[in-house]
């Protein structure tokens, strides 16, 4: 796996070997995928201000996150079905997270069962993603759950009141392998996935299952069957930060969900700072993920006001080259990224990254 030095390099190794529905599912984005490109452009955009001669001696990626020391920024976004990239699906993932020191996060529509992952990886910080299903009780079981199994978090997606159309799975009409299942239920909740009709078994799957008249009453409603920290994941402005913290939320986690539900929304990028500055008097955390492809993505987004940086199609490419050691290559890869940009930069420690360290470009624009 040291061959691999980029995480560009880790997605174009992986998508020579998954097959063709798995990798256009996790690699998609909604409709004409502006907002997929947009996620990492976005980054471009932006100039990072380095300081000079400021005597750095040493370098420290360790946090915390809602109170959990990680050894770097970095955590793992929940994305499902994991086993379609790599036998070991999710329980590599999770190993890998706990070798390096990083959170994992692990989706309601996983194949391995939350049961599972707690087992292979005790003692990594996991937090578990969570849909409001039409059934209450499934929900609550699937919480309570989490809660028993040792979760740190639950990080409840907001942003899908149906899952958006992403045409390649329409095309492809995915559904999961036979041989795999939805591993957090039982029944028809585990298979229903295995679609054997047109179009997008995962669109399928949610008709009639999830909740789209969700408001943030169920958030309260989640606050009060658990005692887990709920993060809201999927907010991009910055008056639904707001509401969110008011029902009850620890963190928010801007994310406009991989750029899979609507396309022409911000990046998760550019939606950051407002959020950072709607919930500044506020006691929560704020992280973000889409589009991060390099160390200094994650500097940036630090810099914007982000406690922690979360990754999710990094990881897919590399189990898929190589289980659990593929996913510690993609964080290993991160870290040495990471630690480049801090030294050349001129900071020691996360704390020690000031707002003033990056600027859009069109700061100069004038030149």
């Amino acid at each position: 796996m040291e061959k691999y030095i980029s995480i560009k390099e880790l997605e174009e190794a992986a998508a020579s070997v998954l097959p063709k529905a798995a990798r256009d599912y996790y690699k998609s984005g909604a409709t004409d995928e502006q907002t997929l490109q947009e996620n990492k452009r976005a980054f471009q955009r932006l100039r990072i201000r380095p300081k000079c001669l400021v005597g750095l001696t040493d370098c420290n990626l360790r946090t915390t996150v809602l109170g959990n020391e990680v050894s770097m920024p970095v955590g793992i976004s929940p994305t499902a079905m994991q086993r379609m990239a790599h036998p070991d699906g999710e329980i590599a993932n999770a190993k890998a997270a706990e070798k390096e020191g990083v959170i994992f996060t692990l989706s309601t529509l996983a194949t391995s069962s939350i049961e599972e992952v707690a087992k292979a990886a005790p003692r990594a910080v996991k937090w578990f993603q969570l849909y409001i299903y039409n059934d209450r009780e499934v929900t609550r079981n699937l919480v309570l759950r989490a809660e028993r199994a040792g979760y740190k978090a639950i990080a409840l997606t907001v942003d899908t009141p149906v899952f958006g159309l992403r045409r390649a799975d329409v095309h492809n009409n995915f559904s999961l392998p036979q041989h795999l299942r939805l591993s957090n239920f039982e029944g028809f909740l585990s298979t229903k996935i295995h679609s054997s009709g047109e179009g997008s078994g995962l669109n399928t799957y949610v008709n009639n299952l999830f909740d789209k008249s969700l408001t943030w009453d169920e958030v309260k409603w989640l606050r009060s069957i658990t005692n887990l920290p709920i993060i809201a994941k999927g907010i991009l402005r910055g008056d639904d930060a707001v509401k969110a913290v008011k029902a009850g939320c620890s963190a928010i986690l801007v994310s406009n969900h991989g750029a899979r539900q609507l396309d022409g929304v911000p990046a998760s990028i550019e939606a950051l700072p407002e959020v950072v500055e709607a919930v500044k008097h506020y006691n929560v955390e704020v992280y973000m993920d889409g589009g991060v492809s390099t160390g200094t993505d994650v500097f940036k987004a630090l810099t914007l006001g982000a406690k922690a940086v979360f990754v999710g199609r990094p990881a897919l490419w590399g189990l898929a080259l190589g289980g659990q050691a593929g996913v510690e290559r993609m964080l290993k890869i991160f870290r040495t990224e990471l630690e480049y940009t801090f030294n050349i930069a001129g900071t020691s420690s996360v704390a020690d990254i000031t707002k003033d360290m990056v600027v859009h470009e069109s700061a100069y624009s004038k030149l």
